[in-house]
């Protein structure tokens, strides 16, 4: 009798885990924790360079809006910290709506130019569901955003010729 009342005993503290184990796993599906960078684009070319400095205090914005009718279902905001990273956490599955981090605000007044053209803002877009194949379902890692030097700097012809490139901007 005394080792069916152990097996029982154990049986059921090990189904309780499971149940608890479950339980907060699928709440973790609704969890997601944003994370990326901001960056001065101190060249004009939109991608990250030698030259280019990320930025304390820059604010984006993570907004979600309706697939079919556009309405905005979901803003949040973050601020950079001394390193230029941001993060967010965000509750909610946001399966049927396109979800955004855009540029807000630049903390330098000479690096603050945000281009908007389509296919800028289509480089910030963000899967906010469970359900689209990625496998980690917490983290979600943005590429770098810049804003844009009004002027490049001096340096910015050696930085490409190091690179081997020839870009389109005008020194």
């Amino acid at each position: 009798m005394a080792k069916f009342f152990i097996v029982f005993l154990a049986s059921a503290i090990c189904f309780t885990t499971l149940v608890n184990f479950a339980a907060a796993d699928a709440d973790d599906f609704d969890r997601f924790h944003i994370k990326g960078s901001v960056y001065c684009d101190t060249c004009r070319v939109q991608f990250m360079t030698r030259l280019s400095k990320f930025l304390e205090g820059a604010k984006v914005k993570l907004e979600c809006k309706g697939r079919e009718n556009q309405t905005v279902t979901l803003t949040k905001e973050a601020v950079t910290d001394s390193a230029g990273n941001y993060q967010m956490e965000v509750m909610g599955d946001h399966e049927e709506e396109l979800c955004e981090i855009v540029l807000v605000q630049s903390p330098d007044p000479e690096c603050g130019e945000v281009n908007n053209q389509e296919f800028l803002r289509n480089a910030a877009r963000i899967s906010l569901t469970a359900n689209d194949g990625i496998v980690s379902n917490e983290t979600r890692t943005i590429n770098p955003l810049g804003f844009m030097r009004k002027t490049p700097l001096a340096d910015c012809p050696q930085a490409f010729k190091e690179l081997g490139i020839v870009p389109d901007v005008t020194f």
